[in-house]
This record gives structure tokens, sequence and C-alpha cells, in this order.
């Protein structure tokens, strides 16, 4: 073997290392959506005067809350089921969950909706008292 054949073979083998542990190396830790969720807000609080308006949502302890388009309070959480990103919205256009990473798209009870939401999303429960808003498993 020369010294051609030699340093190309080298740099092959050098590529290979570097690509691979880099590969190995690059993966995303995915996130779990908590599970005991059970907390209250006080929706006179100005923290949530967002939730006056249908199509809108706030965020609170990895959770999204909205309040849909017909005005129903919804809660899903804030990790989506694609790749563990925190990034679901409430997209009031759509009336859906929407993770705004890859599009992945949720229908309100956390169906997936394409290809990217097909794991479904975790949607919790809400229940209304007076000016006091739940949030539970």
């Amino acid at each position: 073997m020369d010294r051609k054949e030699f340093l190309e073979k080298l740099g092959l083998g050098a590529a290979f290392v570097l690509t691979s542990s880099c590969l190995g190396g690059c993966t995303r830790d995915e996130a779990d959506p908590p599970k005991d969720i059970n907390f209250t807000i006080d929706l006179e609080d100005p923290k949530y005067e967002e939730l006056n308006v249908f199509g809108s949502y706030v965020i609170e302890d990895q959770v999204v809350i909205a309040r849909s388009n017909t005005g129903e309070y919804l809660a899903a959480t804030l990790i989506c089921s694609h790749e563990g990103l925190t990034q679901i919205t409430y997209s009031d256009s759509q009336g859906a969950w929407y993770c705004t990473a890859h599009e992945a798209l949720f229908s309100e009870t956390g169906e997936g909706l394409n290809a990217n939401g097909s794991k479904g999303l975790t949607i919790f429960n809400t229940e209304l008292t007076d000016n006091l808003l739940r949030i539970f498993s």
C-alpha cells in the first residue's frame, strides 16, 4: 500500500468514527408529559386574563390551558408526543392543539390529526366552579 492509499483509508476511517459518534450523540432526550395533575387557577387573577378571550391560551405548570372557540375550557400537556418538545399551543384558527416545532396537530380531545400528531396528546380534565378553574388528571 502506498502513502496516498494509506491516507485515503485513514481519512475514511476517521470520518466514519467522527460521524458515528456524532449521530449517536445528537439525539434528543424526550420529555414525558406530567401524569398527576391537580391544580386550580383563579380566572379573576390578571395572570389568566387571556382566558377571557375565546381561542386563547396560557401555560401553567407544563400544562396549556385554553379557552376554545366555543368558550369551553380545555387543558393539554405542553409536551408534544412527536419529539418530546415543549411547544404545544392552542390554534384558534384550527380549533385544535398544535406543536410549533414540527406542525403536529391534535384535536381538542388529543387525537392526532396528521402524521406528526399520530401518537396523540395527553389531555387533562377541567372543572369550573364560580371563577375557579380546576385542571386535573
